[in-house]
């Protein structure tokens, strides 16, 4: 029986090398899995979402998981693509309130910020119908995002729980870790096992209302 496939996608400022202790994971729960690259700065979304869909189109079907700006990616592509289901890892599918303050607090920090500056203050807007989301978001207040941007309530030290809330979301979990600190989280990994295989969280997941 084959594995089901899953394309994995970094975030911002970091390549695809960064999501191999994340892609081991999934491994271990029985997935295939391959992580994309793509230029974080200096790639136009437009681009990036070309050469994430020629991965997909390789295998109708496969699902996606993405980290910060990659589930940002990974839910505009899952709009044109026959793929599987989704899972965000801390992404600001409702804009990036530390984004937005690199890029109009820190000198050169919409350089910093890059081609994607857009998706990121905007984020994802309408989430595509069909296709099953789930977002794992983080509550350990490490980063330097809280300091350039005030954040509301519980956050992940780059964003805020509020800002990976969005409505048609099949599903939303929260962890202690930090932004960075998800892409290497067992638990994180376990969630997001479980949603591409039942297209929910295990029912021991604390939930989170989703407006």
């Amino acid at each position: 029986m084959a594995r089901p496939r899953v394309v994995l996608l970094h975030g911002l400022w970091m390549h695809a090398p960064a999501m191999q202790w994340f892609a081991a994971r999934l491994r271990e729960q029985g997935f295939d899995v391959v992580s994309v690259g793509y230029f974080s700065v200096l790639e136009s979304t437009a681009s990036a979402l070309s050469r994430i869909g020629r991965a997909l189109d390789e295998q109708p079907g496969t699902h996606l998981v993405g980290h910060s700006l990659g589930g940002l990616l990974a839910v505009q592509v899952a709009a044109r693509s026959h793929c599987g289901r989704v899972v965000c890892l801390g992404s600001p599918l409702a804009g990036s309130r530390a984004a937005d303050g690199v890029a109009s607090k820190v000198p050169a920090g919409r350089s910093l910020i890059g081609q994607h500056r857009e998706l990121l203050l905007q984020g994802a807007g309408t989430l595509p119908p069909g296709i099953e989301v789930g977002m794992v978001a983080g509550t350990l207040q490490r980063g330097l995002g809280g300091a350039i941007a005030r954040l509301p309530g519980p956050h992940d030290g780059t964003v805020a729980v509020e800002e990976t809330r969005v409505p048609g979301l099949a599903a939303h979990v929260v962890v202690e870790a930090s932004h960075s600190g998800l892409i290497f989280s067992r638990e994180a990994a376990g969630h997001a096992a479980h949603f591409l295989r039942e297209g929910r969280f295990a029912e021991t997941a604390a939930p989170v209302a989703i407006a």
